[in-house]
């Protein structure tokens, strides 16, 4: 049999596991943990492996990914298909604690049961023993006990090929766990958590102690700048309130003024107005009544020229009269001669007829080109025409050039009349400038003399505020200086008073205390001396017996003088008697010489030594007598120790109180001499503010005058420089009215002649009458040609009447006379009325040439109308130009008083607005309230010089803090409260420290312990297991082995050495089992899970890894639970559980004991 180093001791053992509501465990199911191998068999996927989860669970597993779900509620049994959802998920462990090895907060029964509950969106909660407790509680018990949720001995599927292929300080976890330093590391990465948190907090106590330190002296100049603040700002109030009700004041009387005068411009605004008006009216009166002018003129004009037309009219018509008369005379004269023949045409019918015919031949003859002719007179005729419409458009247009051309030339007469009078006044203004230049030239040079000596008076009074200024700050900074010594003087003389009030209060409250204390017959502790710090060795040593008084000899109890020993006994070696500490009267020399001190380290060695009488006490109170008896000093504190104490203290306080006093009355004497120095300085910087005010007031006369004489200076300046701007300006004006001269004239000159334009345009209308008449002459001749043609026609449809009636006549030839005769009067009474036609032209054209007469001297009239009603018109616009300027300049100035007057009721209204702002009154509350008479106010500008100096001196002191002394006090009871704290950090920091090292110390030993025994069962293990070869573990990576990493070497029979990675899978498997029970074999667990972990191998190796099995549950306590599908791996176990799926998705757990079954079947 294999023998290995192991450590087989009494730890927690789990009994019972039982599920309910758990994944697929759906049904209560109880899974019994008994000693031995346990096997867990069923086909794949019945929930085998929801036990090994369960367990991790309920040892405090929080990773969801570990209970392979997507979140810790997954755990909750979801559903079958004839089960509902569970709404909870429950799993307890049942532990045997008979030993009691369970840690303090769990070992107070035989049995404990670890439950673990989770209810759905409500979470976990864990109960141990039926009490509610914290999860890391239940991580912590587990841990002390070498196991847990990440236990090593908890192997999972596939966490066999994790252990072969983890890096080497992943490995090292397995040797923690050996080692059983699980909890330790817990305990260390809280205490290192702590420490990290203790001394960033240190860090930032210190920052702050240090800014409550820097904040603390400036809180300290902070409190003597704010009374020196409050004084200023009482003055400067004040004098801000007379600066702002004399503005106010000032700004009132600025608009009474501008009042009055805003009413004066108004009133020749409104004049200037009304003459405006005046203006208008004339004007539009004048240009009323031009347009009926205009008109009139038009009118005459196209009346004259309808009369010339309605003339050659006449002309044409009396022209077509005679035609048409000579026309008719000879028809008479033809019919005349036609009825002489009629009376013979019956003998000369047959000749009549022959004529007819040859008239009709000859009328055909004529008739032939007539349409040629006639169309050639027409075309003459629409020449004419054309002729005539286009002299027409050239008589209209050179007409409205002419009256284009007589308004140029009136527009240029005006003009240049303007010009000239603009050059006129231009001229007489440019004078006035100059003469204005002139004055303003002498009050320039007056102005400039009066700002050079003002100048000189400003530079003197500067010079002397410089030196009062100078004179002021030396002053205030002694005074300063001065106050700032005086306050820490004061500060001093408060700080030694307080604290010898102190002493003396505690003294007499001491004193009191002690006195109280004393026994009426008097102690002999009152008559002893002890040095500081042996007091409680004293009070140990004697304890009550130090109240006892001194007796004589037949007295009452007490201490009673005895002689000394002849020879006294010696004190063990090494002790040191009290008697070198204490002085004590003569009646304690026995007592006090048998008493010996000692340190608490060597006390229980040297009560061996003691003689009878003898007694050891150490400093801090503890005591051990000869006859074995040993008192601690927290057992039973001595009443006569805190006497010893308080006296001591007393006398202490005593001297202190002295030293207090002394330095007391040097701080009243230093703090005396300071405030008269002070009160001296105080006295020299207030006649130096009062000279400085003198100077201020010198500055403030000077700079007023220098500002006055500035002003008038500037105001000369202004005033000239506008003074030579309006005479360049008025020159320039006369220069251009001059060149506008010019221009005109020249513009004039250019001009054509208006009467030959004229001339030209009366030749242009004989021209158009020429044509008119040429037009009408050829409208005659075409008109004449078609008379013509028709008559020719007439005539010839005429000669085939006549031929015919003549041939008719033949037969009827009185019908035919009498007609001829018809055709006679008919002519001459046409020709009557066409001799009338001349005459009545010859009447009509008399009336026309009396119309025309009148025409011309209409138009002549309408034209001196117009020309009148136009002069009017300049005149009247010209007057109304000079209204609207004068006008213009009426409504600037009241525009300006209307400014000025708006702009003062506005500063007095800002003004009182501003008092209201600031001081919370009306004007004459203000007043009141200042209780001063207006007419003493200083005027404004030394107001607010006064007010200027004040700020400065205020300015001068900076930011100034008005609760410096509250602020101090608040600030020094944090530094206080903070450098505790700072000390109570430093302790705790150097705590956790020493505790770390502690861990770290102590880990290191016990991992490098468990390293040696790991490293020696693994190499037995191994050889155990390949049936020979060897193996070994090795730290590397570090020096350190709690840093390190754990490499495992191996060499299995017949193969060189190397590393676990080379293997084949089956040595790999094997290898890691070993490391496995190696870790076992070190620290066992109570409990290891093997989940399918003989999978990889084959029969032989099975066997090989059962006999381990068998092994370890012989020389270790661990119970295994073995969940597996090999048949000889089921063969080896002690009892057997099947996990089936009888209903799809719910598992359910049925057990066989094979040891009993075995039995049974012997």
């Amino acid at each position: 049999m294999v023998q290995w180093n192991r450590t087989k001791g009494r730890h927690l053992r789990f009994t019972k596991l039982k599920l309910t509501g758990f994944k697929s465990f759906v049904d209560p199911t109880d899974l019994i943990i008994a000693d031995g191998l346990t096997g867990v068999v069923g086909p794949n996927g019945c929930g085998k492996s929801n036990l090994l989860e369960a367990l991790r669970w309920v040892m405090g597993e929080n990773r969801p990914t570990a209970m392979r779900g997507g979140g810790m509620e997954d755990v909750i049994f979801a559903g079958a298909a004839t089960r509902p959802a569970r709404n909870f998920a429950e799993v307890s462990l049942h532990i045997d604690n008979s030993d009691r090895l369970a840690p303090a907060g769990f070992n107070d029964h035989d049995h404990i049961d670890i439950v673990r509950r989770i209810t759905r969106d409500v979470g976990s909660a864990y109960k141990a023993g039926g009490k509610d407790v914290r999860a890391r509680d239940v991580q912590m018990l587990f841990a002390d006990a070498s196991t847990g949720a990440h236990s090593p001995a908890l192997v999972r599927q596939g966490q066999i090929s994790e252990l072969i292929n983890a890096k080497p300080k992943s490995r090292r976890r397995i040797l923690e766990e050996a080692a059983g330093i699980s909890g330790l590391y817990q305990r260390r990465h809280e205490a290192e958590l702590k420490l990290k948190g203790a001394e960033a907090n240190l860090t930032r106590v210190d920052d702050v102690v240090e800014q409550l330190a820097a904040q603390l002296a400036q809180l300290a100049r902070q409190a003597r700048q704010a009374a020196r603040y409050r004084e200023i700002g009482t003055e400067l109030r004040r004098t801000e309130g007379m600066l702002l009700y004399r503005r106010w004041r000032e700004a009132d009387d600025a608009r009474a003024t501008a009042d009055e005068a805003l009413r004066a411009r108004v009133t020749a605004a409104a004049q200037a107005e009304a003459r405006v008006q005046t203006a208008i009216k004339a004007r539009a009166a004048a240009e009323d009544g031009l347009p009926a002018l205009r008109e009139e003129e038009a009118i005459a004009a196209a009346l004259v020229q309808r009369l010339i037309v309605q003339r050659d009219t006449l002309t044409d018509q009396e022209a077509q009269a005679l035609r048409t008369i000579e026309t008719l005379v000879g028809r008479i004269d033809q019919l005349g001669r036609d009825i002489d023949r009629e009376g013979g045409l019956n003998r000369d019918a047959g000749e009549t007829i022959e004529r007819l015919e040859w008239e009709q031949t000859e009328l055909r003859k004529a008739s032939e080109g007539h349409e040629d002719r006639l169309e050639a007179a027409v075309d003459a005729a629409h020449e004419a025409a054309s002729v005539l419409q286009e002299r027409e458009a050239d008589l209209g247009t050179q007409t409205e050039d002419v009256a284009r051309l007589s308004a140029r030339h009136g527009s240029a007469q005006r003009l240049l009349d303007d010009s000239r009078k603009t050059e006129e006044r231009s001229e007489s203004e440019a004078t006035k400038a100059r003469d204005a230049v002139a004055a303003s030239q002498a009050a320039l040079t007056k102005a400039g003399s009066d700002f050079e000596a003002a100048e000189q008076a400003s530079r003197v009074a500067e010079e002397t505020a410089q030196r009062a200024d100078a004179a002021l700050t030396a002053a205030e900074i002694a005074r300063a200086d001065a106050q700032t010594r005086e306050a820490d003087a004061r500060a001093e003389r408060s700080e030694a008073e307080g604290e010898m009030n102190a002493l003396r209060a505690e003294v007499g409250a001491l004193a009191k205390l002690v006195e109280r204390d004393t026994a009426e017959g008097g102690q002999i502790l009152d008559r002893l001396q002890v040095q500081k710090g042996f007091e409680k060795a004293l009070g140990a040593a004697l304890a009550d017996d130090l109240r006892a008084p001194q007796v004589d000899g037949d007295g009452p109890s007490g201490w009673a003088v005895l002689p000394a020993y002849d020879s006294d006994q010696p004190l063990p070696a090494g002790v040191t008697p009290i008697t070198q500490h204490v002085s004590v009267p003569e009646v304690l020399t026995r007592r006090m010489s048998q008493i010996g001190l000692c340190d608490s380290e060597d006390a229980a060695r040297l009560q061996e030594q003691l003689k009878p009488g003898q007694r050891l006490v150490s400093p801090e109170g503890d005591l051990w007598r000869w006859d074995g008896f040993r008192a601690w000093a927290e057992d039973a504190p001595s009443a006569a120790a805190l006497r010893l104490q308080q006296l001591n203290r007393l006398e202490e306080l005593k001297q202190g109180l002295e030293h207090a006093s002394q330095r007391a009355e040097g701080a009243r004497s230093a703090h005396e001499a300071l405030t008269a120095r002070l009160s001296e300085l105080s006295n020299a910087d207030k006649a130096a503010r009062e000279a400085r005010r003198e100077a201020d007031r010198l500055v403030a006369d000077a700079g007023r005058a220098l500002s006055r004489a500035e002003a008038d200076r500037n105001l000369a300046e202004g005033r000239l420089e506008s003074l030579s701007m309006a005479v360049k300006r008025h020159e320039e004006e006369a220069m251009a009215a001059r060149s506008r001269v010019l221009e005109a004239q020249r513009a004039l000159d250019e001009l054509d002649d208006v009467d030959e334009a004229r001339g030209a345009v009366e030749d242009l209308r004989m021209t158009v009458e020429a044509a008119r008449i040429t037009m009408m002459s050829r409208r005659s001749a075409q008109d004449e040609l078609r008379r013509e043609g028709e008559a020719r026609t007439r005539r010839s449809q005429e000669v085939t009447k006549e031929l015919s009636g003549w041939r008719h006549r033949l037969e009827t030839a009185e019908k035919r006379s009498a007609e001829l005769v018809e055709r006679k009067a008919q002519s001459e009474a046409e020709l009557k009325a066409a001799q009338a036609v001349p005459n009545e032209l010859a009447a009509k054209r008399a009336d026309l040439s009396e119309m025309m007469a009148e025409g011309e001297d209409r138009k002549a009239a309408a034209t001196d109308a117009l020309s009148v009603a136009e002069g009017v018109l300049r005149e009247a616009t010209v007057a109304e130009r000079e209204a609207e300027r004068a006008a213009s300049e009426a409504r600037e100035a009241r525009a300006a008083s209307e400014a000025r007057a708006e702009a003062a009721r506005e500063t007095v209204q800002a003004a009182a607005e501003r008092i209201a702002e600031e001081q919370q009154q009306t004007p004459n509350q203000l007043l009141t309230a200042l209780d001063m008479d207006p007419g003493q106010m200083p005027r404004s500008d030394a107001l607010e010089a006064d007010v200027n100096r004040l700020k400065r001196q205020r300015e001068a002191l900076g930011a100034v803090n008005l609760r410096a002394e509250e602020d101090a006090r608040e600030v020094q009871e944090e530094h206080d409260t903070l450098v505790s704290e700072k000390a109570d950090l430093e302790e705790a920091i150097k705590t956790l420290r020493s505790g770390i090292a502690s861990l770290n110390r102590e880990g290191r030993e016990r991992l490098l312990t468990a390293f040696e025994q790991v490293n020696s069962n693994f190499s037995l293990l191994f050889t155990h297991l390949f049936g020979g070869g060897e193996a070994n573990l090795v730290m590397v990576e570090s020096d350190d082995p709690l840093e390190a990493g754990l490499e495992i070497m191996c060499q299995p029979p017949g193969k060189k050495l190397s590393t676990l990675s080379l293997l084949s899978g089956g040595e790999q498997t094997l290898t890691a089992m070993a490391l496995i029970f190696a870790v076992f074999l070190a620290n066992p667990a109570p409990i290891c899970v093997l989940d399918e972990v003989d999978a990889p191998l084959d029969d032989a190796n099975v066997t090989r890894f059962c006999d381990l099995l068998d092994e370890m549950c012989r020389q270790t306590d661990t119970r295994f639970l073995i969940i597996t599908h090999h048949a000889v791996t089921m063969a080896r176990m002690d009892r057997l559980f099947g996990v089936t799926m009888g209903e799809q998705g719910v598992s359910q757990l049925v057990s066989v004991d094979l040891k009993k079954a075995a039995k049974l079947v012997a």
